[in-house]
């Protein structure tokens, strides 16, 4: 996905020139009762200059969108993986009438997006019917901070989705909320839900959505026993690592995991890696794309196997981590398998129910690798470090890595938007 500046045509004189550098921009999921994606919220790095104002500007949402080709609705895409994505309005509802609907839809594509604005005990004629408009454009609405009070009802009457702190918000008052919400359509979504005893109550409280990072925090499960074949991968990721690749021993191997060489042969013929003939052997298909593309795929179909039931998000972030540290390492003259593999495995003890200090020493991996991915402050773990603070939309822990490391913060965010696309395409395309 190209994450330069581009310029949004409009012959509105209000229109913004192209942003100059990047904006960073992170998405958080949304997941259903399944575990399963239902939309993304996109979270952008404030402008500093923009921050500091005392009103907020239009200005701010367009070059945003001008730094990340949001305008496209395939640009949009491959950031949310063809799914929605919610966007805080919260700094635009200032604008003066009839602005707010015309830079919306100038800025996002109607038909992929959920605005979300704090709802008001008592909203305007005006703000109504700016509401209307935008859902006539094909805009889904969300509203947080709902208090639910008759003068509130006409919002209520507009929403698609209604948002609640789950910690911000007492049990009476999510309560209360539920009982103004029977028979109407909107979806009750739970934020802050970054436990598993959180997700646990926000279900039995009847929520249908959940937005936090619950899904990372590993379960410990007794006498849980290791996943099939989990010796026999091991000794995979060991044989990947060697240069030149032993491939009859390789293939071997592989072989006689059925269920990954499944996973594995299916990735190399999506249309992600370009192969003209259909591939139906290991020896072919490493013939077929090369070594270091064949790391990436046996190592990616491995961590498919390791995820399990875990929810597929799990895995679509280490795959993103993976990618990103393998290609921002190539500038920082690190290997680049190491990175990826670094990046891939970070997330093992959510898939696994297991911490670091119980998987890494068996792991076949160089000592600073191992040592990284314990948390190690090496200069291995730098870039792991800035993503997951950049997953969290940490900007000052973003700014204190990239400084630690010497890390171009406009590079990495790009590199982060290419990341996602090149994860949400390898999924996709295998299905």
């Amino acid at each position: 996905m190209a994450a330069s500046a581009i310029t949004i045509n409009n012959s509105a004189n209000t229109q913004p020139e192209a942003a100059s550098e990047p904006r960073a921009v992170v998405r958080r999921p949304i997941l259903d009762l399944r575990g399963r994606d239902h939309a993304f919220r996109l979270l952008f790095r404030p402008d500093p200059e923009q921050a500091a104002e005392a009103s907020p500007s239009s200005r701010a949402l367009l070059e945003t969108a001008a730094a990340f080709g949001l305008a496209k609705p395939s640009e949009f895409k491959n950031l949310t993986g063809r799914l929605m994505a919610f966007v805080n309005c919260a700094p635009f509802v200032d604008l003066t009438p009839g602005a707010l609907t015309e830079q919306l839809a100038h800025a996002l594509p109607p038909t992929l997006t959920v605005l979300e604005f704090a709802a008001r005990p008592q909203p305007s004629p005006e703000l109504l019917e700016e509401c209307r408009k935008l859902k006539a454009l094909g805009f889904r609405l969300a509203w947080s901070d709902f208090t639910p009070q008759p003068e509130s009802e006409p919002l209520l009457e507009l929403a698609d989705y209604i948002a609640v702190d789950s910690r911000a918000t007492t049990p009476a008052e999510r309560r209360k909320l539920r009982g103004r919400l029977q028979g109407k359509p909107a979806l009750l979504l739970a934020t802050g839900v970054d436990t598993h005893a959180e997700h646990k109550l926000a279900r039995e409280e009847g929520f249908t959505l959940f937005e936090g990072y619950y899904f990372l925090e590993p379960i410990a499960a007794r006498n849980r026993r290791p996943p099939a074949n989990q010796m026999l991968r091991l000794e995979i990721l060991q044989a990947l690592q060697r240069r030149p690749m032993d491939l009859p021993k390789v293939s071997g191997l592989v072989k006689r995991d059925s269920p990954l060489a499944y996973q594995l042969l299916r990735l190399v013929n999506s249309p992600l890696w370009a192969v003209r003939q259909r591939v139906e052997s290991i020896q072919t298909a490493l013939i077929a794309v090369g070594e270091d593309a064949f790391r990436r795929i046996a190592t990616m179909a491995i961590a498919a196997q390791f995820n399990g039931d875990q929810p597929p998000e799990l895995l679509c972030m280490a795959m993103v981590r993976g990618r990103f540290c393998e290609v921002a390492g190539l500038a920082r003259n690190l290997d680049p398998f190491g990175q990826y593999l670094l990046g891939l495995l970070s997330l093992l003890p959510a898939m696994q129910g297991q911490p670091m200090t119980e998987l890494a020493p068996s792991m076949p991996l160089s000592d600073e690798i191992r040592a990284a991915l314990l948390g190690t402050q090496n200069p291995e773990r730098a870039l792991l470090g800035w993503i997951e603070s950049h997953e969290r939309a940490d900007w000052p822990a973003c700014d204190a890595a990239a400084q630690a490391a010497s890390l171009n913060q406009n590079q990495l965010a790009k590199l982060y938007v290419e990341s996602v696309a090149w994860a949400e395409a390898a999924l996709h395309s295998a299905g």
